[in-house]
This record gives structure tokens, C-alpha cells and sequence, in this order.
């Protein structure tokens, strides 16, 4: 059985995360109440909501698109090949990993299977209904952390933040203001780069495409050097 489609969904338009988000608390009740969210169909075909980690004073929030297999399955974000990339390419850029909170822009596991490999859980892209609908969890956390900044890894954690017209070939790199909705957090800006799993696809660039990530990543380490 694939995993599900939010566009074919007919009740599109009522997918909410909000009922779901309690008033108060701190990060321990947002993971708890995560872990019941019914805000759009992906819960039903997830293993389980996976939340955000890290220290609630951490200065970076690291954020993500969705959870991918091995997230799914052990509850954590960033677990497999690609965190353990993103955390190498962090210390690389002087960002120290304990000094960051990691989350998805999305809480469950989207995928397809793949009948050719094995019945293999295939990623599937968000699409923009889910990103909205689950972007309360995200506001939610980046109220609590008050990060100094916030990395957008790849472009749907972009489109989570700044819209679907975000680009992030054409806004990597820099440090942007923030969007309108953490104006209030008085935070930095945003520094988007590629999503580490691109590294992992990159074949006999892998060097290259690694290098770019480290390189966007130490804009942010001079970022927070200024601070």
C-alpha cells in the first residue's frame, strides 16, 4: 500500500495541526501532544510523530523537511546518514551540534513503496497543504527556542518558512531576514542551504556538493559570531 496523498485527499482544506498544539508547556508537552496529532492523514500511515531535539537554549534551530525512514522508526529526527552528515559538516563550519535544536518542517514520515526495491518505504515530498498544516508544531518550537538562527535545509524547509515561491538555489548562502510570522523572535535571519541527504545523492560531486554545504553553514557560524 503506498503511503498517503494529501492532494487526493477531499477534506484537503481542513488539515490543522492547531487543535493539537497546547496553549502552554514547554517543549516536553509539545513533543507529548505532537505524539496524538491527527492534522492531516500522514499520522496514519507514520510509524509515529517525530518531534524536534535539542536544548531549549540552543542558539541554532537546524530544520529539516520531514522524517525520513530510519527517523520514523527510531522517533528522533536526523538519526540516519543524512544527520550524521549534517552534524560532520557543523563542527567542519564551527557550529558546535550541541548548541543546536533539530526539527522538521513536517512531523511524520511521507513515503511510497517501491515495489522494484523490495517494498521499500520511498520518500515522498510534502506537499504545501501539509507543510501548513503542520507548520503550528513549528512555530510552536521556534517560540519556545528562540533560536539566534535558523538554517532551512533544502527547499521545502524554505517553502515552510517563507512560502512556495522560496528558491533555495537562489537564497542559499546569505543570511535572510526573518519572515514576517518570528519577526517578534528577534532572531538573526535564516541562512538556507541544501538538505544533506542532496549530498548523499550527489555521486562523484559528493565532494563538491559537500564542500557547498559546509561553506553555507560557516555563513551562519559568522553570523552568530557576531552576536
Amino acid at each position: 500500500m503506498p503511503g498517503p496523498d494529501a492532494d487526493a485527499d477531499a477534506d484537503a482544506d481542513a488539515y490543522d495541526a492547531t487543535p493539537f498544539v497546547p496553549e502552554r508547556g514547554g517543549l516536553d508537552a509539545l513533543r507529548k501532544a505532537a505524539a496524538r496529532c491527527e492534522g492531516c492523514p500522514l499520522f496514519r500511515e507514520a510509524t509515529q510523530t517525530v518531534f524536534g531535539k535539542g536544548r531549549r537554549s540552543a542558539r541554532v534551530v537546524l530544520l529539516g523537511e520531514q522524517p525520513g525512514d530510519q527517523e520514523d522508526r527510531r522517533g528522533e529526527p536526523f538519526v540516519g546518514p543524512a544527520g550524521h552528515l549534517l552534524m560532520r559538516a557543523c563542527s567542519e563550519a564551527e557550529i558546535d551540534p550541541a548548541e543546536t535544536y533539530v526539527t522538521n518542517a513536517v512531523k511524520h514520515f511521507k513515503f511510497v513503496l517501491s515495489e522494484e526495491r523490495g517494498k521499500r518505504r520511498i520518500h515522498k515530498p510534502p506537499t504545501l497543504r501539509e507543510l501548513a498544516a503542520c507548520r503550528p508544531w513549528l512555530s510552536a518550537e521556534l517560540r519556545l527556542v528562540e533560536p539566534e538562527l535558523i538554517v532551512a535545509l533544502g527547499a521545502t524547509a524554505g517553502k515552510a518558512l517563507y512560502g512556495s515561491g522560496f528558491r533555495v538555489t537562489q537564497a542559499r548562502g546569505a543570511v535572510l531576514d526573518p519572515p514576517d510570522e518570528l519577526q517578534a523572535l528577534d532572531a538573526k535571519g535564516v541562512v538556507a542551504t541544501i538538505h544533506p541527504a542532496a549530498v548523499l545523492r550527489a555521486g562523484e560531486n559528493r565532494e563538491e556538493v559537500y564542500a557547498g554545504l559546509v561553506s553555507d553553514l560557516r555563513v551562519a557560524a559568522a553570523a552568530l559570531s557576531r552576536s
